[in-house]
């Protein structure tokens, strides 16, 4: 009998994942040469205004096709392309959030990197008690200091960020705004998991990547460099150089004014060097090249971009002394705070300082000596100003051209994108200086993107998953963080993946049997409400009609999830599943045995945190309760109807874009 029920258990998820990934497996047709958009690619205005939709949102929600044909293809997109529509009841939401709009330094005031350091030179503990740190006496002690003092635990910060960028997905009205955002994040990516820069992340993401993700791509590039969050996560905050005088010809006046003009800057830079600026603790002082390859492979150039070693070196050398300027009272650089304060910004600017915001430029620390990239020479005696010159000509490159719209059209046509289109996007990047709107627009103009190979060949990451999901169910989410617990299960921990590459965005990183089995998991789960502060009523999507049979339910959940699809064949592969009364059960128990590999335990290290912080126990009680599963919720809708729902989810139709 064990036997039995044992060989049924195996052939049930066998026919599961062969069923899945049979689906996968296409055939690949000759691109069709067209002229206009849609209409010639034998798409109707319905097919077309739902291929928008899955392109340039997180998912169709109902009624969206319908909208969209009302207002007219070209004025939606047109609005979608200005991202200024009115967020009112989002606005409303983030509301709640009161760290996610703070400055850099605010945050430094109030969430500090090493609290423990702080409350031991205060004297609030003795530096011999730090390794007693799980006593009850300690961490009531660190708790009473943070109070006092007004600090929070860092994970707090991390989760209200986490928590607004699942809510601007779901329910933003610049839905293509927020997918920019995510696409340039991705692509200029930085990582939590990095402590060291992990507290700049929410304003790098806030003010530097969201306003500029239809401008002007070199803008994205200089603003990156020069952001706390890029400059700490690529370590160019410490890279140096050797800073020589450089005297130019001339009479024994100009001669005289220059040894004046150096004796100051020897004065500032005295002091300067005194104060000491943030170091890299884990490495030698001196050149980093770290940043100005990656610059080149992965921001503009691309690996194939034509440079060489010597161009990465000499590139670090012009970015020499890019670095960050103090912030908060106990942040980076707090003893240099009241000499650049004292200064002046005009003042530091006639001794070659630049002070920007957050960015700070170290003349002292900076290699002047000539140099040369790809081709082109920086004369010595340059400053700031030659690796905002650097950046520039990488910026406009025409292999940056190329590199940049095989990737946006990798993200929004297909994993392969017809050379045909990459062309057209190319042309249309260098004649635009670098437009990413105009660019946007070329693509979506081009025959190539209404045919054939693009529809339905993209796949959703997790995090697209979950949100479509959601936004398909007409869901309301109270706690943004269940969400993320699920789509970190499905294998995409936001905002942790630790290599500067980002995430990768082809179907074949997301899709394998484990995965396809946590994604099949997920959407039992959600349908049946049991991911707690989730909710939405599954009857009321189809107007409280109540269907005659589950192949009945399949056939109007699936035009009603997924609008202007073809559906034979996947209602032919999902109707099998639909009856099964262990399937849940038994995606579960697979999905837990074929778990993806976890980048960072999200529980254990907020558990060290707040103990390191001295949070008390009814908080860290609070707080797990967060992570943890809570008692299963009543469904609201029927059993029949929540599987229905959970296998659409879960179906490899549902999970293309």
């Amino acid at each position: 009998m064990k036997k039995n029920i044992h060989n049924f258990y195996v052939c049930s998820i066998t026919f599961i994942c062969a069923l899945l990934l049979s689906s996968y497996v296409r055939t690949t047709q000759p691109n069709e040469q067209i002229s206009l958009p849609y209409k010639k690619a034998g798409l109707t205005e319905q097919q077309a205004a739902a291929h928008l939709l899955s392109r340039f949102t997180y998912g169709a929600k109902e009624g969206d096709v319908e909208r969209v044909m009302k207002m007219g293809l070209e004025k939606w997109l047109k609005q979608q392309l200005d991202g200024d529509l009115e967020d009112t009841a989002l606005n409303g939401m983030l509301g709640n959030f009161d760290a996610i709009n703070l400055t850099n330094t605010e945050v430094e005031n109030i969430f500090p990197r090493n609290v423990v350091r702080l409350a031991v030179r205060d004297g609030y503990i003795h530096k011999d008690s730090v390794n007693k740190a799980n006593s009850k006496e300690y961490r009531a002690t660190l708790a009473n200091y943070m109070k006092e003092k007004g600090f929070k635990p860092q994970q707090e910060l991390y989760r209200q960020f986490i928590n607004q960028k699942i809510l601007r997905a779901a329910y933003t009205h610049n839905q293509l705004k927020e997918l920019m955002t995510d696409f340039w994040f991705n692509h200029f990516n930085v990582a939590l998991s990095k402590n060291q820069c992990a507290s700049f992340i929410p304003a790098y993401e806030r003010d530097v990547i969201r306003p500029n993700v239809f401008g002007d791509f070199d803008k994205l590039v200089l603003n990156t460099a020069k952001s706390p969050a890029m400059l700490m996560y690529l370590d160019n905050f410490s890279s140096t150089g050797t800073n020589i005088p450089v005297l130019e010809s001339g009479g024994d006046m100009m001669m005289s004014d220059q040894t004046a003009q150096r004796r100051k800057r020897g004065q500032l830079a005295a002091q300067v060097a005194k104060a000491k600026l943030p170091q890299n603790n884990n490495k030698k002082q001196g050149l980093n090249e770290n940043y100005a390859r990656e610059v080149m492979e992965l921001h503009t150039l691309g690996v194939d971009g034509g440079y060489t070693q010597s161009d990465v070196t000499q590139a670090a050398r012009i970015l020499t002394g890019w670095t960050i300027a103090p912030m908060g009272e106990n942040g980076y650089g707090s003893p240099m705070k009241k000499i650049l304060e004292k200064a002046g910004d005009d003042n530091l600017k006639k001794r070659g300082f630049v002070h920007d915001g957050d960015f700070l430029f170290v003349m002292n620390r900076h290699d002047n000596g000539e140099k040369t990239v790809l081709g082109q020479k920086f004369p010595e005696g340059g400053g700031y100003e030659e690796g905002v010159a650097l950046l520039e000509m990488l910026a406009h490159h025409t292999s940056t051209a190329k590199f940049i719209s095989k990737k946006i059209a990798t993200r929004f046509v297909s994993d392969n994108p017809p050379q045909s289109l990459i062309d057209k996007m190319s042309k249309t990047f260098l004649s635009s200086n670098g437009n990413i709107k105009s660019v946007l627009m070329t693509m979506v103009s081009a025959p190539e993107f209404w045919s054939a190979n693009a529809l339905r060949e993209k796949t959703k990451s997790p995090f697209e998953l979950a949100i479509s999901a959601v936004r398909s169910l007409d869901a309301k989410i109270n706690q943004p963080y269940q969400l993320y617990t699920w789509i970190n299960k499905m294998g995409q921990q936001m905002y942790y993946y630790q290599a500067p590459t980002g995430f990768p965005d082809r179907g074949q990183y997301w899709i394998n049997t484990g995965s396809l089995l946590n994604r099949m998991n997920f959407g039992l789960a959600l349908a049946s409400q049991r991911i707690p502060g989730i909710t939405f009523n599954l009857a009321a999507l189809n107007d409280n009609h109540e269907p005659e049979s589950a192949e009945a339910a399949l056939l109007i959940y699936s035009k009603l999830m997924m609008p202007e699809r073809k559906l034979d064949e996947t209602i032919a592969r999902l109707k099998p599943m639909l009856n099964d009364p262990n399937l849940e059960g038994n995606v579960a128990k697979a999905a837990a045995k074929t778990a993806p590999p976890q980048q960072m335990n999200t529980m254990a290290n907020e558990d060290a945190n707040i103990m390191e912080q001295g949070t008390d126990k009814e908080k860290l009680k609070g707080k797990k309760a967060l992570f943890n599963k809570e008692p299963a919720q009543k469904a609201g809708t029927n059993t029949m109807l929540a599987q229905v729902v959970g296998v659409i989810i879960g179906s490899p139709e549902f999970q293309r874009k």
